[in-house]
């Protein structure tokens, strides 16, 4: 059985979407303290360090909507009052980030979120996302929501459940890999 990043003889590959929402800080199931010190904050980027964070995080699970942005798309992104970013670092060294984008009906969504390759699998991600969910909360969030898919990290759709997240919804869509 093909795996979910088994492209097909003409090199495409289908994806399913899945949206993801929580409609209440009470949903919020916390993650478990992480052994490691995870210290997360809020930081300005300037496009060559949200560059650096994108691909560290995002390279392996084919992340390139933003590699398209032009220096001047992504600065005047990064400087708008609704999107924020936080980068997680253990024993500063950086471990991850998320973004987070308030929309104008009211909703956060969380629009990145993920862990460099030598985080994954120790127990971080569970820490992070709370902390991401509690952060969109504080922003005054009318609810939580996010998208991840098949070509994400496995643990990436478990932890969005885990943590209190409810599946809104499902695409499916054929790419190519690259």
């Amino acid at each position: 059985m093909p795996g979910p990043h088994d492209a097909a003889s003409d090199g495409t590959i289908e994806v399913c979407r899945t949206y993801l929402t929580m409609d209440s800080p009470d949903a919020l199931r916390p993650g478990r303290t992480p052994a490691l010190p995870l210290e997360v904050a809020r930081v300005q980027c300037d496009p060559a360090g949200y560059r650096r964070l994108y691909r560290a995080v995002g390279e392996q699970w084919h992340w390139h909507d933003r590699d398209a942005w032009s220096d001047e798309q992504l600065a005047a992104h990064l400087a708008r009052p609704e999107v924020g970013v936080w980068v997680a670092r253990v024993e500063g060294r950086t471990a991850g980030f998320f973004e987070l984008e308030h929309h104008a009906d009211g909703s956060v969504e969380i629009a990145y979120f993920g862990l460099t390759p030598a985080y994954l699998g120790q127990g971080l991600g569970g820490a992070l996302l709370t902390r991401a969910v509690r952060e969109a909360w504080a922003l005054g969030a009318t609810r939580v929501w996010l998208h991840t898919c098949t070509l994400d990290a496995p643990q990436a759709l478990p932890n969005y459940l885990a943590r209190g997240f409810r599946v809104e919804r499902e695409e499916r869509y054929t790419t190519t890999l690259g």
